[in-house]
C-alpha cells in the first residue's frame, strides 16, 4: 500500500484542507504515516502569512532536497498560501517538487498521486468519485479524512474580501466564497455520528457567511446565525466555536446568537491588530478603534464571562512610538483573554511591501513585541484567577494515565487529574474544580464522580 505524509504549516484553514486531501488520498489506496522517511508521497501544506513560516517551510523543502539527491524515492506535493497563481519563480527554486497546489485546489496531487497525470481535472472527479475529491467532498459520502479526536474544523467560507495592506490572504485563497448552508449542515450531521462533539466554523472572516449567497423569496441569505441555529438541532454536538471574526462584519444578531444559542461557546477571536485609528486607517482595516470597543462592550453587556480574544502587529510600517501607545492603552483597557501578536514582515505581492517601506527596525519591533506579550501573560492570569476555586465545564480532548485534558467553553485549557472511566473519556462534558492557574492554563480535579454529559 501506498503511503502519505502531511506536514501542515499556519491556521486552522489549512488543517481543515490537509484533512480533506488526506481523504482523497486514503480514496486512492494511500494509507497515511506519521514520519515522513515512511512515506511515498510527501505533502507540505505552506503558510505565508508571516515570514517565519515561509523559512520554516523552505527549510523542510530543503531537507527532501538532500534526501532525494541521497537516493529517496518519493514524489513532493508543495500545496498552500505560498503556492500563488504564478509558480514559475518557485518551480525555478525547486525543481525537485513534482506538483504546486494552490489552496483548495489538490486536483494536481491527486493526480500525480494517482498516476493520473494523463488525466484531466474535469474528469478526474468521476473517476475518483465524490467521497474522493476534496473539491466537491461530503463528508456524508464516506469515512475518508475523519479528525482523530472529538473536536473538527468545519470551514463555511473560503476567501476574504478585505484586501488590508499587509495580508498575503486574499490574494493566495480569493474571494470570499461561502458554502452552501445545507452542505455545512450535512458535514456537521456526519461528525456527529462519528463520535465529534465540538465543531468550530472556519472562515478568513467568518461573520461575513453568506453575503455572497443568492437571497430566498423574501430577500433573505443565510448567515452566521443561521448556521448556529441548524447546528444546535443537531443531536451529538455539544459545542460550537466560530473564528475568526471581523469587527464589521459582527452584526447584533450574531452576538445576539451565541449568547442565545446553547451551544455556541462564549468565545471570541477578533483581531484588532493596532489600536491606533492613523495605523488602523494605514492598513486599510476598515473600521475605527471606536466601532473595535463598541462591538466588545456589546459582547460582554450580552455575555459578561464571555473570553475574547485579539491579535497584534507591530512594527507595521511607518509605526510611531504614539501609535504603539495608543495600542498598550487599548490592551490594557479591553483586558483581552488572549493577544496574539506578531511583528510585521512585508509579503510579496500586498500593497504595503510594494509602496510602504519596511522602516521600524528589528529591535524596535522586538522591545514592542516583548511588552505586548508582558501585557498578555498578565491580563491572561488576572481573567485565569477567577475561576480558581470553582468549578468550570471541560470538554475532554486528551486522555493519558489518569491525567485528562480539555478546554472550558471560554476556551481556556485545562489539565485535570481524571481517574475512572467517566474522567478520562473523550468528548466527554465534565465538571472541573481549578487550584491553580497560571497565563496559559488551569489546573485542577474531576470535581465529584459525576459528567455532565456523556455522549
Amino acid at each position: 500500500m501506498s503511503t502519505f505524509h502531511i506536514w501542515t504549516l499556519g491556521c486552522q484553514m489549512n488543517q481543515a484542507d490537509s484533512l480533506k486531501l488526506a481523504a482523497g488520498l486514503e480514496q486512492l489506496g494511500y494509507h497515511a504515516v506519521e514520519d515522513d522517511l515512511e512515506a511515498d508521497l510527501v505533502v507540505i501544506n505552506t503558510c505565508s502569512v508571516r515570514q517565519h513560516a515561509e523559512d520554516r517551510a523552505y527549510s523542510r523543502m530543503g531537507m527532501l532536497k538532500k534526501r532525494r539527491s541521497q537516493g529517496g524515492e518519493f514524489k513532493l506535493a508543495v500545496m498552500g498560501c505560498m503556492v500563488g497563481p504564478k509558480t514559475d519563480e518557485l518551480r525555478k527554486r525547486f525543481p525537485y517538487v513534482d506538483v504546486w497546489a494552490r489552496p483548495q485546489e489538490f486536483d494536481g496531487i491527486l493526480q500525480v498521486a494517482g498516476d493520473y497525470r494523463d488525466v484531466s481535472e474535469g474528469e478526474l472527479g468521476t473517476l475518483l468519485g465524490a467521497e474522493g475529491d476534496p473539491r466537491t467532498f461530503q463528508m456524508a459520502q464516506g469515512t475518508y479524512g475523519l479528525p482523530k479526536g472529538p473536536t473538527a474544523y468545519v470551514p463555511v467560507i473560503h476567501g476574504c474580501d478585505k484586501f488590508c495592506t499587509y495580508c498575503i490572504v486574499p490574494l493566495r485563497r480569493g474571494r470570499e466564497d461561502s458554502r452552501a448552508a445545507a452542505d455545512i449542515l450535512d458535514e456537521v450531521r456526519f461528525l456527529a455520528d462519528h463520535g465529534v462533539r465540538e465543531v468550530t466554523l472556519l472562515g478568513q472572516t467568518v461573520e461575513a457567511y453568506g453575503h455572497d449567497l443568492e437571497a430566498d423569496a423574501n430577500g433573505g441569505r443565510p448567515d452566521l446565525a443561521t448556521l448556529f441555529e441548524g447546528i444546535d438541532r443537531i443531536d451529538g454536538i455539544t459545542r460550537v466555536r466560530f473564528l475568526t471574526s471581523y469587527p464589521k462584519d459582527m452584526t447584533d444578531r450574531i452576538i445576539d446568537a451565541v449568547a442565545d444559542q446553547p451551544k455556541v461557546c462564549e468565545h471570541f477571536n477578533i483581531p484588532v491588530q493596532s489600536g491606533s485609528e492613523s495605523m488602523l486607517a494605514r492598513m486599510r482595516r476598515g473600521y475605527t478603534v471606536a466601532m473595535f470597543e463598541e462591538r466588545v462592550a456589546r459582547i460582554r453587556s450580552r455575555m459578561p464571562d464571555a473570553a475574547i480574544v485579539t491579535d497584534v502587529i507591530v512594527g507595521c510600517p511607518g509605526e510611531t512610538e504614539e501609535e504603539f501607545a495608543d495600542t498598550v492603552a487599548l490592551l490594557e483597557r479591553t483586558e483581552f483573554d488572549i493577544i496574539h501578536v506578531a511583528a510585521y514582515s512585508p509579503r510579496p505581492g500586498t500593497y504595503a511591501a510594494r509602496n510602504m517601506p519596511d522602516d521600524v527596525p528589528a529591535e524596535v519591533k522586538k522591545a514592542r513585541l516583548q511588552v505586548i506579550e508582558a501585557i498578555h501573560a498578565a491580563s491572561s492570569e488576572r481573567i485565569n484567577q477567577r475561576v480558581l476555586g470553582r468549578e468550570v465545564e471541560v470538554l475532554i480532548e486528551q486522555s493519558e494515565s489518569g491525567r485528562s485534558t480539555g478546554r472550558t467553553r471560554q476556551g481556556q485549557l485545562v489539565h485535570f487529574d481524571a481517574m475512572g472511566p467517566v474522567g478520562g473519556r473523550l468528548g466527554t462534558l465534565v465538571d472541573v474544580e481549578i487550584s491553580a492557574v497560571t497565563p496559559w492554563s488551569l489546573q485542577g480535579r474531576l470535581a465529584g464522580s459525576h459528567s455532565l454529559s456523556v455522549l
